[in-house]
């Protein structure tokens, strides 16, 4: 083989490298993205959950305050 087409030889598999390493970027990216939605959709889900046990705890304490309070006047 000649030196030109050595030379021309690696220039194309460097490319090939550069091509594929440009699609993995790319389907990082889109994964990144996509757990990134990921991600924000979980932390509000957990945010709700917390807010309705909160809510549940208060209502579940104001009964049973209210139980106490009735068996103190019987």
């Amino acid at each position: 083989m000649t030196a030109d087409k050595t030379e021309n030889m690696d220039l194309v598999t460097l490319e090939a490298r550069v091509d594929e390493l440009i699609r993995t970027i790319d389907q990082l990216q889109h994964e990144n993205s996509a757990l990134r939605n990921q991600q924000d959709n979980l932390v509000n889900e957990r945010a709700a959950l917390i807010e309705k046990t909160e809510q549940a705890r208060t209502r579940i304490e104001s009964m049973i305050s209210r139980l106490r309070a009735m068996e103190t006047r019987t």
